[in-house]
């Protein structure tokens, strides 16, 4: 996953240096202790290797061999995390520099890619310095058996609960928790496992079990989501049913607690489309003894027309029953899975959305990768959220949830004025004083400096001309839904506490390019004091004197760029419906949203773009010359709460990434009507940003067609000399990794899916011949790295390793990059990933005829409609090695102490995982716990808000374009 890092405006004092003394203890010989845990990612002519190495003893391993051996043909083809080699059919690996120690009761993972033929079995034993190793213990396995997902109670009454659970390894069941969200209900020590959950109140519930085993590892089972009624409900599954023109489809009906009496129970359509009509289950009777079985309603679909229409089940003294039924073209088999997983994903006991409506992160909570917390949510999720809305109402017809999307976004993720209240003090003159970012976090806090110059605005008069206000309209990029860390930053709120209910704006990444979210320190946006130390967290990233209490926000370009993306498809389709007028209000206001989406063009500090090296000596811009008219990581603003003494700052972000542009929403900003933005200058701006993002993906396109990382205007965020030979792009430096090192930026395959499938809806669009060109030799090379197998499993790009680097762009003569090169490390059958991945291919595919990548979006999506499915979406397990860092360290100056909302102390001791204690009462934290002890690494299937919503616009779009 992506992550937003940004150095926001302030003051310091200087880095505090450290240094240890004292001599080495002596060495010692011990016995060696290990376990081997290994785990493939197979393609059917090639897999990768993923193996930790767990050391269970008391001593640390001080350099480590691994030796195993292959039954079969399996051949080595290159390894990573340490020096591989093979003879014959054993396999080698060695220790590398920054991994040869494993720490007692720690672990280290290395990784290999190998070919071969026939059969692949896993090697049987292991051993590590020549001593035999155990494998790691594996978890029990739990299953939630009831209730089924999606079952609807009343409130008051009772949800049984039953599980099973299986031991491995030799091990026993101890016990079985149930829990709802993060709260125990109950616990079982015999099977077969249940808990009466009484008394359950109105509401939507998460429901879990969790097994233990003798061992004492532990996991949790997926979760169930269940809705309990106010009172007797009438009980529909699914709420969207899509029926093909001349076929008929099926829901049930039945109810949520057992009648004194028999019930009968109408159903019938109620508004819509009239060539849908209810050909059996009119009527239905439900009994005592039957009240809980299913009855089915079937409805069919004329032989012409489409549209959707409502279906109410109505009964004496029940709550009634809706279901949505669309009719579709006879040939729509793709726009009936879109409505199929967007049953899934929309389902209140989903539990996908928060009880105000706004989407998590995932619905599991522990994950950590951007966000830090799976109820945390982000733009990205909020600008999926329209999108997929918006293909909802090109298959239905119906607009309004559409207009509700765009109102919860207006709600909770763009600051209102009252969370912005200064704008009015800002001087467009001196938008922002300079503070340098630094390589390491431990090099902060940073030093303001007003001796740096810093340019001019040359924006913020036309906006504010055009929309008669000082305030942004752009999205704060994250958000903690459900007020886990307690800050209780609401909208419209500072710091209203942990007894706050609701979305609470926080803010975390701002300490340089090493600052990987195991090392940020959560704050909120608005820092009142209130929590952290004397300044609240300020004094953490800059070092002043004193301290003003103070808002910041900052934008994630990217998703604001799709919200225009997914408007300009909103505006299309509903205008072919004869439907745009009930969606104009918000297509302007995508518009306005595009017109403030400028300041990401921008120099950080509005300096002039091009050959920028030196603080002092890089001029400040004037005019539109600090505009590199790409999209860059991010841009912030800023300012003091007092507002009868206030100040303001905005700031843009001098480096851009290849995977953030959008030459798709650049077009719509600059030639589409409905969304060309009013002030001045905006749609101009735009159709330079078009052609300079084309010539952007053309300079950063690999000799094999990867599009590599990106570029700056100040080289390590302080405007350094750049090293010598450096390539440049209109003067900006060639940045290998923008932005973050760790992770690199560079490597997901994820941003050239994403970034690519808007240069193709693009393509589709214009036919552009500088777009085809980039997408011709991108397309090939990675269906060249694509592996569909006969079953429809299939295998995509993950990691991707970078060696050289572009040549400096010329306009007039682009450089085919004969030394940039690109790698695949290893691959992936990531749901979301290969969604975008398949939406790439089909948009290229349908403007330029190229079969072969049609037919491998058709067997992408086939493969995971076919393969991935479950009761909550469409998802696959990952392991995640890298849950070892949740014992990392926080850098937090010596002397510096202060608290979180729940009381967990900050100083210089802190690591992850002590300032956010909450994790411990997570269902799925006993998983972690065992691997941080030296256990096996832990699985999960995870269900993220994009990607389920990125499969369904997938499937609607293939329907949109081939069908």
């Amino acid at each position: 996953m992506r992550r937003l890092v940004t150095t926001l405006a302030a003051a310091l004092s200087l880095p505090v240096a450290m240094t240890a003394a004292g001599g080495a203890a002596p060495a010692h010989a011990a016995a060696v202790q290990c376990g081997v845990d290994y785990k493939t990612n197979d393609w059917g002519s090639g897999f990768t290797a993923d193996l930790t190495i767990t050391n269970p003893g008391g001593d640390a391993i001080d350099g480590w061999t691994l030796t195993y051996a292959y039954e079969g043909n399996q051949k080595l083809a290159n390894g990573w995390n340490g020096s591989w080699s093979q003879s014959g059919k054993t396999v080698t690996v060695a220790n590398a520099g920054h991994n040869a120690k494993i720490a007692a009761g720690g672990n280290v993972t290395t990784g290999a890619q190998f070919t071969y033929s026939g059969t692949n079995a896993a090697p049987t034993s292991f051993a590590v310095n020549g001593v035999a190793c155990r494998g790691a213990h594996q978890p029990p396995i739990a299953v939630l058996s009831s209730p089924s997902p999606g079952a609807v109670f009343s409130s008051g009454g009772t949800v049984p609960m039953t599980a099973t659970a299986a031991a491995a390894d030799g091990a026993a069941i101890a016990k079985v928790e149930f829990y709802s969200d993060t709260k125990l209900l109950g616990t079982d020590t015999t099977s077969p496992y249940s808990f009466d959950y009484r008394d359950v109140p109105a509401g939507d519930y998460s429901l879990y079990a969790k097994a233990y085993d003798s061992q004492g590892a532990a996991a949790e089972s997926t979760p169930v989501g269940i809705h309990v009624a106010a009172g007797p409900a009438l009980v529909a599954s699914p709420g969207q049913l899509g029926v093909q023109q001349g076929k008929t489809g099926t829901f049930g009906v039945k109810l949520s607690t057992k009648p004194s009496g028999d019930v009968t129970v109408s159903v019938g359509r109620t508004s819509g489309n009239t060539g849908l009509t209810v050909s059996s289950g009119a009527a239905l009777t439900f009994t005592p003894a039957n009240w809980d079985t299913a009855q089915q309603v079937t409805v069919a679909a004329a032989d012409s027309g489409t549209g959707a229409a409502t279906f109410t089940a109505t009964a004496a003294g029940h709550t009634k029953a809706e279901v949505t039924v669309t009719q579709l073209a006879a040939a729509k088999v793709y726009d009936a899975r879109f409505l199929d997983l967007y049953n899934k994903i929309t389902a209140p006991s989903a539990g996908y959305f928060s009880p105000e409506g706004v989407p998590y992160h995932s619905v599991e909570t522990l994950i950590v990768e951007a966000p830090d917390h799976g109820h945390e949510t982000t733009s990205e999720a909020y600008s999926y959220l329209i999108w997929l809305q918006a293909m909802y109402g090109k298959v239905t017809g119906d607009w309004a949830k559409f207009n509700n999307a765009w109102d919860l976004m207006e709600k909770y993720m763009i600051p209102t004025h009252a969370d912005q209240p200064t704008n009015s003090f800002y001087d467009a003159s001196k938008p922002a004083t300079y503070a340098p970012e630094w390589d390491q976090p431990s090099q902060y806090p940073s030093q303001l400096n007003g001796n740096v110059p810093v340019g001019n605005d040359p924006i913020a008069a036309e906006l504010k001309s055009a929309y008669g206000t000082d305030d942004i309209y752009g999205m704060h990029w994250i958000q903690d839904v459900d007020n886990v860390y307690g800050y209780g930053n609401a909208p419209g709120k500072c710091e209203a506490g942990p007894s706050d209910s609701g979305p609470s704006y926080v803010n975390t990444f701002q300490r340089g390019p090493q600052e990987s979210v195991w090392e940020t320190v959560t704050q909120p946006t608005c820092d009142s004091f209130k929590y952290g130390g004397r300044y609240g967290y300020l004094d953490l990233f800059t070092g002043d004197a004193a301290y003003a209490k103070q808002w910041k926000f900052t934008n994630a370009p990217d998703a604001d760029a799709r919200v225009v993306q997914a408007a300009y498809w909103a505006s299309e389709w509903a205008k072919a419906q004869g439907k745009g007028g009930q969606i104009s209000g918000n297509i302007a206001k995508a518009a306005k949203m595009g017109d403030y989406l400028r300041y990401a063009m921008y120099d950080k500090y509005f300096k002039k773009i091009g050959n920028c090296a030196g603080e002092t000596t890089c001029p400040a811009g004037s005019g539109k010359n600090s505009s590199h008219y790409l999209l860059s990581w991010y841009y912030a603003w800023g300012g003091a709460t007092d507002t009868s003494a206030g100040w303001s700052w905005r700031i843009g972000s001098s480096h851009a990434h290849g995977g953030y542009q959008n030459p798709m929403a650049a077009w719509a900003l600059s030639s589409y009507a409905d969304l060309k933005p009013k002030s001045a200058t905006g749609a101009s701006d735009w159709s330079t940003s078009l052609k300079r993002q084309l010539e952007f993906y053309r300079w950063l396109q690999s000799s094999e067609g990867a599009i590599a990382g990106g570029a700056t205007n100040s080289w390590q965020g302080r405007y350094a000399t750049p090293p010598s030979g450096s390539s440049t792009f209109y003067g900006m430096y060639y940045d290998e990794k923008p932005v973050y090192h760790d992770p690199p930026s560079n490597q997901w395959f994820g941003f050239q899916a994403w970034s690519m499938e808007r240069v193709a809806e693009y393509y589709n669009r214009t036919g552009d011949a500088s777009a085809k060109t980039v997408l011709d030799k991108w397309v090939k090379w990675a269906l060249s790295k694509t592996t569909v197998n006969a079953n429809g499993t299939y295998q995509i790009p993950s990691t991707l390793q970078w060696s050289g680097r572009p040549d400096t762009w010329n306009a007039s003569s682009p450089s085919a990059n004969a030394n940039l090169h690109v790698t695949v490390a290893d691959y992936t059958n990531d749901v979301g990933v290969a969604a975008a991945y398949a939406k790439t291919l089909s948009y290229y595919a349908a403007k330029s005829g190229d079969t072969k990548a049609r037919d491998t979006a058709k067997a992408l999506l086939d493969g995971m409609w076919n393969n991935y499915q479950d009761a909550l979406g469409i998802a696959v397990p990952e392991t995640r090695a890298d849950y070892n860092r949740f014992d990392d360290p926080v850098y937090v100056p010596s002397g510096w102490t202060g608290t979180m909302p729940n009381g967990d102390k900050i100083d210089s001791s802190s690591t992850f995982m002590s300032i956010r204690s909450f994790y411990k009462d997570d269902p799925a934290w006993s998983k972690v716990e065992a691997y941080l002890k030296g256990g096996a690494v832990p699985s999960f299937t995870y269900h993220r808000f994009w990607a389920q919503a990125d499969i369904a616009l997938a499937m609607g779009s293939y329907a949109d374009l081939f069908e």
